[in-house]
């Protein structure tokens, strides 16, 4: 049981809010999810599915100038993939009327006004965390003069930039946010996605946001730490009319919203900033936000994380009042440890070269081999495999001259078992005039079948193969870490100079003829290679497959 889970269940004992528990999952629709916001998708609706109640899904939609359809679009995909269910769909929009209404509220009362200081002079006037600001020349203007100048920044008759409203709290509050913060600010240059041209001034998060928890009736409004500095405020605005004539809440005047903050999730190699991110896809440096490299949930899942693994990594790092930073190592060993138990074993040659065996007595033959999916697991399936004359093996399993310390193939005597099939023992090997190795040449023992009587011999190793004719051609993308440096927020450098030059590598390979038939998001084990999964891009003709993670698991060492 995490903290925030603690005070849940504190506020049911004692009858808070008639027992009824609503959250909400509240993204400004400017981007795509990344993995740290899946942190507070399962804090959000785990909550509510946990305590039987329910999680509204609210896009906070105050800025047209960044927000899109496309993002909104995204953002329900992306929740519905990792299993959650909203109870219904909001959006700060919703509300606009409502707020603007508030903030004619405010003015009549004198609690806010129209400022015509430009940014960088409202920004030197607040002062220092240690120094109390200074006063607008225009905080006591009349409230009619501020009723009329906020109407006209409403009706579009004033510049983008030359008038706020300003809430009238206290220059010189410790809080820096206390020191008349900015209730509104003048959008005319962008259409807004859902109400098109009919404001021209849309409200500020901090003023926006709890209101819009009030409104909906939330009951513990969940954010990250970096909010903590915030929820004074949050609760200053609300407490402002909560109690007012009449009750804006179906839930009566005793109802509040109460704001609770857990640690951001911070992963090793990687940045969760969306200013960064879109700086990455707008500048080319990926192929996209959902390149597998990119920490959003459709790049993870294109990598071939599936929800489980992702959601399970949640639960496994926690919930706390304390930042920190989480080894992307621990990331892997979670999708390692679900692909292990379900990814079927297959053969993919990387860097290959022919193998011909000897006494295969007609080339022309063939021979099908049944091979276990998942060795010593046959109720996971089996599938054939083409066994003959001529197989594609790994340029690295063969060594014509080898120390004692090499077990695979080396024309030397020894014995080494081909997966699934029989042993062999290499002969020989012939080369191109540059020296390189061209096919290798071996005889195989005809009564070493794996799985027959004779098949029970040991050999110190064991190689991977596909045979030559029924190889499937197919483009491998090896994914690694997309920054060179293990934590890109902390350096002085331009953080788009730390990327991994070698976070992407494209190859070509030789796979079993079983994957001709793959799926997009089919997962698989490619022996001694890592696990992949079938790319978005993969068809029949042109199979593509993208590793999600290296078979060497680091996470367990630690």
């Amino acid at each position: 049981m995490n903290f925030i889970e603690e005070i849940v269940e504190k506020d049911l004992q004692e009858g808070k809010n008639d027992k009824r528990i609503q959250t909400r999952f509240p993204p400004e629709p400017n981007g795509y999810l990344h993995i740290g916001h899946v942190k507070a998708i399962c804090m959000d609706f785990g909550i509510a599915e946990k305590y039987n109640g329910v999680c509204n899904l609210r896009f906070d939609d105050t800025n047209p100038v960044k927000e899109d359809v496309e993002y909104v679009d995204s953002i329900t995909n992306d929740i519905a993939w990792l299993g959650f269910k909203w109870g219904k769909i909001f959006y700060a929009s919703d509300y606009f009327d409502q707020l603007y209404e508030l903030a004619i509220r405010f003015i009549k009362e004198g609690k806010a006004y129209v400022d015509e200081q430009s940014a960088e002079q409202i920004a030197e006037q607040k002062g220092t965390p240690t120094e109390a600001g200074q006063n607008s020349p225009f905080r006591d203007r009349p409230i009619e003069e501020n009723l009329r100048l906020f109407q006209a920044m409403q009706n579009g008759e004033i510049e983008d930039g030359k008038m706020v409203l300003r809430a009238k709290i206290d220059m010189s509050n410790p809080n820096m946010h206390f020191r008349d913060p900015i209730m509104y600010r003048i959008i005319t240059t962008h259409a807004h996605h859902r109400t098109g041209r009919k404001w021209n001034v849309y409200p500020m998060y901090d003023f926006a946001h709890g209101q819009s928890d009030y409104f909906e009736g939330v009951t513990h409004s969940i954010c990250t730490l970096e909010f903590v500095v915030h929820r004074p405020l949050y609760d200053w605005f609300i407490d402002q009319f909560a109690d007012a004539e009449p009750c804006l809440s179906p839930w009566g005047k005793g109802y509040r919203p109460h704001q609770y903050e857990f640690n951001r999730l911070n992963i090793t190699y990687t940045v969760m900033s969306k200013r960064k991110m879109l700086q990455l896809v707008k500048e080319g440096l990926v192929a996209g936000w959902d390149d597998p490299r990119m920490p959003t949930v459709c790049g993870l899942r294109r990598r071939g994380y599936t929800a489980q693994s992702i959601r399970s990594f949640i639960d496994k790092i926690g919930y706390t009042k304390v930042e920190g930073m989480i080894d992307l190592g621990l990331l892997e060993h979670t999708i390692r440890e679900e692909l292990k138990e379900t990814a079927p074993r297959v053969c993919a040659i990387f860097d290959p070269v022919k193998l011909v065996i000897t006494n295969w007595d007609n080339a022309a033959d063939r021979e099908t081999i049944v091979a276990e999916n998942i060795d010593g697991k046959p109720e996971l399936g089996t599938r054939p495999m083409t066994f003959g004359k001529e197989l594609w093996i790994e340029r690295a399993d063969f060594q014509e001259e080898a120390d004692k310390n090499f077990y695979r193939l080396s024309p030397m005597g020894r014995e080494v078992r081909l997966k699934s099939a029989y042993i062999i023992q290499a002969i020989g090997c012939e080369k191109d005039k540059d020296g390189n190795i061209t096919t290798v040449y071996a005889t195989y023992d005809p009564n070493s079948k794996s799985g027959t009587e004779g098949g029970n011999r040991k050999t110190k190793a064991t190689i991977n193969w596909v045979e030559v004719n029924t190889a499937v051609d197919a483009e491998v993308r090896l994914y690694d870490r997309l920054f060179a440096v293990e934590n890109p927020s902390a350096e002085e450098r331009d953080f788009r100079e730390l990327l991994n030059p070698d976070s992407l590598k494209v190859i070509s390979a030789k796979v079993e003829a079983s994957l001709a038939n793959a799926k997009k998001q089919d997962h698989f084990q490619f022996l001694k290679q890592g696990y992949f999964v079938v790319d978005d891009d993969s068809t029949p003709e042109h199979l593509i497959f993208n590793r999600t993670v290296s078979q060497k698991d680091n996470w367990q060492k630690k």
